[in-house]
């Protein structure tokens, strides 16, 4: 009896201790969750009241891995042309070698070596065919520049026969605006040229720092194509180690698709920017405009920037030729408004597919809110990456609607009232009366 009684003590003083631990394993855990919380909002609030000094940093660090980023920049954008170069000189090697490793790696090099040789010849070919024009229209420009404003002057004055106010507020305009370049030149220029030539020193220093920084990345470019197969595989290790196969699955899913968006998008807006350049060019020749090359650059380069892009470059381009020729002016309004159609009906469209996705409304928000961001980049790369953080939001909210046993198509929603807990079932505003009247046979 004394001995039960000693076992029952024992046991409950073994299920005491393991209540304790239990305690205080939670209290522990409770602990660390706070001093956790804590210092995250103590970084936080660090971060914060030293911004000036975390943005600075990061700048140095962005400063020192340019050379950096430009090889991935370079590397990513060549993949495509090494891709199909590498193909066909692989077809070619295969039967000729009787290593295959060898010939994988010959046809590497080979495809490497010509995608390189494609990009300078591009660039080359653009400054032999493009610089040469647009700096002979640029010094045209700015020698002509007061008696075109004046022959623009007399053109609306005659044009309006001298009795409209508009002529007149067209004129004020005008003048005002050669007396303040003629001020600025005077007053501002020349007495401040020892501040811009120092500006323009330091400008050249790092301009060739740049330059340094694109040598150096072309070479980075050359190690990242010839082991992009060895740095993904190192990538997928790593995540596969630190998720679970579950999550590490949807991870490399999202980055693959990423990838798709951002590569198609890229690659497809540079071909049709070029389209679009060349075709200007060649309607702006049959036209006989003034300066055709520098304004089918102008239209072609910002033509990179989606639904904006067109309309920014409009603005420059006819004020090149409003100045040389009002009329004409008039007439590239319609041209551009034609081919901004053109491009956003069927050329777009056909290069570009279905690339991102998006509907119009997150095209426009993506490129007001990244180009408010970033500028010039955000404008360019905010729409494939809005359409990556829509693949993903739209991904996880069917997720956990399939989850809870629930449909994931928009079209069902759109009319949705409420949602039967126990069923599942959707219910629209129609719907429920005709219930509602069926179970209360009406006299509701």
């Amino acid at each position: 009896m004394d001995k039960q009684n000693h076992k029952e003590e024992n046991g409950t003083l073994t299920d005491k201790r393991k209540y304790d631990w239990i305690v205080n394993e939670r209290i522990l855990i409770i602990a660390m969750a706070v001093f956790g919380t804590f210092c995250c909002c103590t970084l936080f609030f660090f971060l914060i009241y030293r911004y000036n000094g975390f943005a600075d940093f990061w700048k140095q660090l962005f400063g020192i891995l340019q050379p950096i980023t430009i090889g991935v920049v370079l590397a990513y954008l060549l993949n495509p042309i090494m891709r199909f170069i590498e193909q066909y000189v692989l077809r070619f090697l295969k039967p000729r070698m009787n290593n295959k490793k060898k010939a994988g790696k010959t046809a590497r090099g080979v495809a490497i070596f010509g995608s390189l040789l494609f990009l300078v010849g591009i660039i080359v070919l653009l400054i032999a065919a493009i610089v040469p024009s647009m700096a002979a229209s640029i010094q045209k420009m700015a020698v002509t520049l007061p008696e075109e404003i004046n022959d623009l002057v007399i053109w609306v004055e005659d044009f309006t026969k001298g009795d409209s106010e508009l002529a007149e507020f067209v004129g004020d305009v005008f003048e005002k605006v050669t007396a303040g370049a003629q001020q600025f030149f005077e007053k501002d220029l020349l007495p401040k040229t020892q501040k811009y030539v120092y500006s323009i020193t330091s400008g050249v220093v790092y301009g060739v720092k740049f330059l340094l920084n694109i040598f150096v990345g072309v070479i980075v470019s050359v190690y990242v194509l010839a082991s992009k197969e060895t740095f993904a595989g190192q990538a997928k290790k790593i995540i596969y180690a630190l998720f679970k196969p579950v999550r590490a699955n949807v991870i490399v899913e999202t980055v693959r698709k990423s990838n798709e968006i951002f590569g198609g998008f890229i690659s497809g807006k540079i071909l049709d920017s070029a389209i679009i350049g060349v075709l200007a060019y060649i309607v702006l020749i049959i036209m006989k405009m003034p300066d055709p090359i520098l304004v089918a650059v102008i239209i072609g380069v910002t033509n990179v920037i989606p639904f904006f892009g067109p309309f920014i470059g409009a603005v420059p381009s006819f004020i090149i030729i409003v100045l040389q020729n009002p009329v004409q002016g008039l007439y590239f309004l319609i041209f551009v408004l034609v081919l901004q159609q053109v491009d956003g009906n069927i050329i777009g469209p056909k290069i570009l597919g279905e690339s991102t996705g998006l509907s119009s409304f997150w095209v426009v928000f993506a490129i007001i809110m990244f180009g408010g961001l970033w500028g010039f980049p955000g404008m360019l790369l905010g729409v494939p990456l809005m359409a990556v953080i829509y693949y993903i939001i739209q991904k996880s909210v069917s997720y956990f609607l399939r989850k809870r046993g629930l449909t994931d198509e928009t079209k069902d929603y759109i009319y949705l009232v409420n949602v039967d807990k126990d069923t599942n079932r959707l219910y629209y505003g129609e719907q429920t009366e005709e219930e509602t009247d069926r179970e209360t046979g009406g006299k509701n």
